[in-house]
């Protein structure tokens, strides 16, 4: 039996290699690739590279590229199923806090893992409205290094 499940992880490995070597190759001619944030729910995910970064420099607040919110990756929520935000160690290392609509949902963090209820992105309470809500991910305490904004639609 564990003979089974060597071949199917080895399988996976190989696989996972397989779809970051192509990854690479894809980004090699373009600029330095941004750390990652992932958001999960239930079996469906949605990743993203920042959609504001500077190299691991602060941003300045004027920068035109942090105000455009065209590309943001959506994923549907049941407010019964959990909300799972996973970031890059390199984001963890800095400290990161989730925003809601652009107000404050968490303290800041140095985990690369939280888990939110899904309930609460649809919840006037914390300031939602309606059936869809901007989480963005934020890096940095003091000064912002960079963001990742998601959009999380209400499941009918």
């Amino acid at each position: 039996m564990t003979t089974l499940h060597s071949a199917v992880r080895r399988r996976r490995a190989v696989a996972a290699a397989g779809a970051v070597s192509a990854g690479l190759l894809v980004l090699s001619a373009c600029e330095k690739p941004t750390p990652m944030a992932t958001i999960t729910v239930g079996k469906s995910s949605v990743s993203s590279e920042a959609t504001c970064y500077n190299n691991g420099n602060p941003l300045s607040p004027a920068d035109p590229k942090c105000r455009k919110d065209s590309g943001v990756k959506t994923i549907t929520v049941d407010p019964d199923e959990t909300v799972r935000f996973g970031v890059d160690p390199k984001i963890a290392d800095q400290g990161w806090t989730i925003l809601m609509n652009g107000q404050q949902l968490t303290d800041s963090s140095k985990k690369t893992y939280r888990a939110i209820p899904g309930s609460v992105f649809f919840n006037a309470q914390y300031g939602a409205s309606g059936n869809s809500t901007l989480v963005t991910i934020q890096e940095g305490q003091k000064n912002v290094i960079g963001l990742w904004a998601f959009k999380l639609k209400k499941a009918s």
